[in-house]
């Protein structure tokens, strides 16, 4: 048994999905059953039980989870003092992004790390605010970029900018809007929005009932891709988005945007950390790439547009 073992199993364990695991190391799920299947054998039993929508640990495997994220957590800052004592800054640094954040920030950020600091290796992954909080209290990422609805107050979280909502729509609307539109004017606009499970969607459900109104959902996708793609292909639809995500396509012409007041629902850009564990050298490095880039885009997750000139 190897350390590398114990942190495919911690995987399985966060996913509870073997082909989650798959897709996020690219490679197939039976190849990730052998794997577990000879670590059950090595351990002396079986750590999951198979369901119909992926695998849960057994009481055995709860009991072995306990005993190894210690281990592994050990260990992995036993490696990272290591690493600290080189000249050179060098190692791992496991990010936690949602996907509406992630370009062209990390691309840039991975630009400069290319250059400046070429032993620093960023691990990247994507998910929703509520996967990258668990994420973040397990320790498994080391820095996450999250939005929130009220501004940090902890050290572990440091603003990095803030983001207003717009209404967003296809450029082939008949419909005129002025740079600003009421929140109330939203009732029955067929709208996409994410599903009722995200915290983004209870904001604007309870939004709207604070305002007397009913929101008309004719689709829901967490998907930000899907939502774009949506409005885009149908002119009568709306959704409800920050500036940070449609702005390659409002440059492009391709959508169309108009900000929310009374309330302008902002969103909060921070920087995360766990709340325990350890900062390397290369994780405060790639913190501070972060916070420069965005301090000099303006505090926005995209380059300004005198840039793009």
């Amino acid at each position: 048994m190897h350390i590398n073992d114990f942190k495919l199993f911690l995987e399985v364990v966060e996913l509870g999905s073997f082909t989650k695991v798959a897709a996020g190391r690219q490679t197939v799920q039976s190849h990730i059953s052998r794997q577990i299947s000879e670590l059950e054998r090595s351990c002396g039993g079986s750590l999951f039980r198979r369901t119909g929508r992926g695998v849960v640990l057994t009481e055995f495997g709860q009991h072995v989870e306990t005993r190894v994220r210690t281990w592994v957590k050990d260990s992995e800052e036993l490696f990272a003092n290591i690493q600290q004592t080189a000249k050179v800054p060098m190692g791992v640094v496991k990010m936690g992004i949602l996907p509406s954040a992630a370009h062209p920030l990390l691309t840039h950020v991975f630009k400069r790390l290319h250059t400046e600091y070429p032993k620093i290796r960023l691990n990247i992954r994507e998910g929703q605010g509520g996967e990258l909080d668990a994420l973040l209290d397990t320790a498994s990422v080391d820095l996450a970029i999250l939005f929130r609805y009220q501004k940090p107050t902890g050290s572990d979280e440091f603003l990095l900018g803030t983001a207003d909502t717009y209404l967003v729509f296809s450029p082939d609307l008949p419909q005129t809007f002025s740079d600003k539109i009421d929140f109330k004017r939203l009732e029955n606009l067929p709208m996409v929005l994410p599903r009722n499970s995200s915290h983004w969607r209870a904001i604007l459900d309870e939004t709207a009932r604070s305002k007397g109104i009913h929101l008309s959902i004719v689709l829901e996708a967490d998907s930000l891709r899907v939502q774009k793609e949506t409005i885009a292909a149908n002119p009568h639809l709306y959704a409800l988005l920050g500036s940070f995500s449609i702005d390659e396509e409002q440059r492009s012409g391709r959508l169309r945007a108009t900000k929310i007041v009374n309330p302008e629902l902002k969103r909060y850009v921070t920087l995360a950390s766990p709340k325990q564990g350890l900062s390397t050298l290369a994780t405060r490095i790639v913190a501070k790439i972060i916070k420069e880039t965005v301090q000099e885009w303006g505090g926005q997750l995209s380059l300004p547009a005198k840039s793009h000139a």
